[in-house]
């Protein structure tokens, strides 16, 4: 993203022709920005990232005279904070950094970093400083990275530096939004697009004037209350942003509209500094839409939000989302600075430098999630099963490419290919599975996902191009988002809120789509029509409803007419097996008739394990796939993967919620859940007296129950 945020390298852009160290090198950048790179003594050319403000891939041209520009590429832009810390500037004990100044916080700070990525002998260790500036939400409002000063000049490249901070001169100190740079001591002071390494951006207390190192939280208030003033001179964005789902298990659940926020995470022993009493928090992933501003959700270890109303760890929305929003590069939706310039360090200003939270939590209160709706959930798992969105179930073991879902609205299409499935002897089975799904909403990037030629890995493309998740889990791409943690696991978001998850595992295919309740009587496709009714749930192509108690060679036909065209198919035909097979091929092959049916064979020796194993709900379909491919662990698979979509199902069931409820003026409450069923006690200050209701209860209808109360002096 940012020039401090990104390093890039690569060995040969054409292979018959590699860098000598004698060479110069230079890089063109979205054909207009030019850097300088460098070649090392190996060959490789290292390009010097410029300042994009972007996220995403950015194209790229290279020359060796900066005139003919005759070799391309792609490069990854990627917000600051997913940069490995082999290629930034780690600041030791960075709560010194950033407290310096405050009561008991002094001392000499230290910065490392690894040496060998700056090409020179001599470093100069500059400070520079973000801003934004203009009218807000106007034409004119950009965003700053400048050159303040230099820290050390001239001091050997060993990888370690510190220094006593002193008081900024007038007007560095007015600067509170900084990153350290390295740089080699032979450049300018300022130059920028240079070999150089950053820091992560942070509060600059440590340069901060006299005044603060004086009073520091009186100082803080003073921002604090500037700044409150300036919040309430900008627009709401709270009227626009998303509510929050109601549980932890929803947040986890609703792959397709919000995403781990990494501050907070229960996977990583939930180290929640900024949100105390958290476990676990989420932010939307998509902005809104006038400002493009961010939501966060967070929640405790019983699964209940945590709201700024009740604690001081409450989930706060951000005028600037952090991750930042297309079209990226003007103010305020600068990824990770836009939200440091007006959600971060206003938080510094109110809480962690004074106490004086509520000016905060007044302009970013915990949204609750009285209007959340959960997405609804399909699924295809096995060799083949399908479960619709209205709770269907059946088996299609064709042979083609077909239309899962599709949606005039947002334009979106989620395409499916099976395969015939092979026994250990690599004869063909009489059965399909789920091989590859490809998917795009409106103009965006198509993305296949499909089964890789290791075992039990996912490969990824992006209009028909391989990506590479080697260096980075998440990547930003025109009009979608792709997550992959690991090989196994793919997930695909889109700005409508629509989430894929792909899983492999068993050598089969996993698939399961969440779509937004506004999609709701606008989905077609073999996953059913979205409508609460199941009975059209099996509608054809051309409009046709086949009965749910049809045959299962009925059934088979239905799904048939699902095929896509070569006009309308997002697949990618890389290899002659699959050109042979689907290209050329009809879409949906007939000569592929699969086993309707297994024979349960009391002389079977694996029909007794397989009959322990598939017990209860989808037994038939466990029996099945087990039994088809004499495979218990394939049985097993399925069974794993349909407790896995109930146990989704389950998660994303609505929740009545009757909303935040404070306590009385004078008073005190007890309780802090504000779903159907809670009850919130409230009490008086000694003093005053209690009229009305002392207990309230969330009801069905979403209304608290009692009347209203009050503490009343004197009585």
């Amino acid at each position: 993203m940012e020039r401090f945020s990104c390093y890039c390298h690569f060995r040969c852009i054409r292979y018959d022709q590699c860098y000598s160290a004698e060479h110069s090198v230079f890089y063109r950048f979205d054909s207009e920005i030019l850097t300088e790179g460098y070649v090392d003594e190996s060959g490789v050319g290292h390009c010097i990232t410029p300042l994009l403000y972007e996220l995403g891939w950015i194209s790229f041209e290279v020359s060796t005279d900066g005139v003919s520009f005759d070799r391309s590429g792609r490069w990854l832009s990627v917000h600051h904070s997913k940069l490995g810390p082999d290629y930034k500037i780690i600041l030791v004990n960075d709560k010194q950094w950033q407290y310096y100044g405050t009561p008991d916080v002094s001392g000499d700070l230290e910065m490392i970093w690894i040496s060998s990525l700056i090409k020179a002998e001599r470093v100069n260790i500059e400070l520079w400083g973000y801003n934004e500036t203009g009218e807000v939400y106007s034409a004119n409002w950009e965003a700053e990275w400048k050159y303040l000063y230099t820290v050390g000049r001239d001091v050997p490249n060993s990888g370690v530096f510190s220094f006593t901070p002193q008081i900024a001169e007038k007007p560095y100190f007015l600067w509170d939004i900084g990153s350290i740079r390295v740089s080699p001591n032979t450049k300018p002071d300022g130059a920028q697009n240079v070999n150089a390494l950053w820091s992560e951006a942070h509060a600059i207390a440590w340069h901060l004037e006299e005044a603060f190192r004086m009073d520091s939280a009186g100082w803080a208030l003073e921002k604090c209350i500037n700044w409150d003033k300036e919040e309430k001179a900008m627009p709401n964005f709270l009227t626009e942003i998303t509510d929050c789902p109601c549980t932890l298990a929803q947040a986890r659940a609703d792959t397709g509209r919000f995403h781990t926020d990494y501050g907070c995470d229960i996977e990583a022993g939930s180290f929640c500094v900024y949100h105390p009493g958290a476990v676990h928090c989420v932010r939307a992933i998509q902005g809104s839409p006038e400002y493009g501003s961010g939501q966060q959700c967070c929640y405790d270890s019983t699964g209940a939000q945590v709201l700024t109303g009740d604690s001081i760890g409450g989930s706060t929305p951000d005028r600037g989302h952090d991750w930042g929003e297309p079209p990226y590069k003007k103010p305020p939706r600068v990824p990770g600075f836009s939200h440091w310039k007006y959600d971060v360090i206003s938080f510094y200003y109110c809480c962690l430098w004074s106490d004086n939270c509520r000016y905060y939590f007044t302009h970013r209160p915990s949204s609750d999630c009285r209007t959340y709706r959960p997405p609804r959930v399909a699924a295809v798992l096995g060799d083949p099963h399908f479960m619709t969105f209205d709770g269907v179930t059946f088996t299609f073991n064709g042979k083609g490419e077909y239309i899962l879902v599709y949606s005039s609205d947002h334009e979106l299409s989620v395409q499916g290919r099976t395969e015939p499935m092979r026994f250990e002897n690599g004869t063909v089975a009489m059965a399909t599975r789920l091989s590859s799904v490809a998917v795009r909403e409106n103009d965006s990037d198509v993305i296949e996902v499909r089964l890789g030629d290791q075992v039990d890995e996912l490969q990824v493309l992006m209009n028909q191009q391989v990506l590479s998740f080697s260096e980075q889990k998440w990547i930003d791409l025109s009009g979608v988002f792709v997550f992959s943690p690991k090989a196994t696991n793919v997930t695909v978001m889109f700005p409508s809120g629509t989430g894929l998850e792909v899983r492999a595992g068993e050598g089969v295919m996993t698939f399961t789509v969440l779509l937004p309740h506004d999609l709701q009587n606008h989905t077609l496709g073999l996953l059913g029509t979205m409508n609460d009714d199941p009975e059209d749930d099996l509608t054809s192509s051309n409009g046709v409803i086949i009965p749910l108690n049809s045959s299962a060679l009925d059934i088979f036909t239905y799904c048939a007419g699902w095929a896509v065209t070569n006009e309308t198919s997002l697949f990618t035909y890389d290899s002659t097996y699959l050109l042979n097979e689907y290209y050329y091929a009809p879409k949906h092959d007939p000569s592929f008739m699969p086993n309707f049916s297994v024979t349960e064979d009391p002389e079977d020796p694996l029909l007794e394990p397989v009959l322990s194993l598939c017990a209860g709900e989808w037994a038939s379909f466990c029996k099945y796939d087990a039994l088809s491919m004499r495979s218990l662990e394939q049985g097993n698979a399925t069974l794993l993967a349909y407790r896995s979509h109930t146990s989704t199902k389950k998660a994303l069931e609505p929740v009545q919620s009757c909303g935040w409820l404070s306590p009385p003026n004078h008073g005190q409450k007890e309780g802090t859940l504000y779903l159907e069923g809670a009850k919130v006690t409230f009490s008086c200050n000694s003093g005053y007296s209690l009229y009305g209701s002392q207990e309230h209860t969330c009801q069905a209808d979403g209304e608290w129950s009692g009347e209203d109360t009050h503490c009343v002096a004197g009585r």
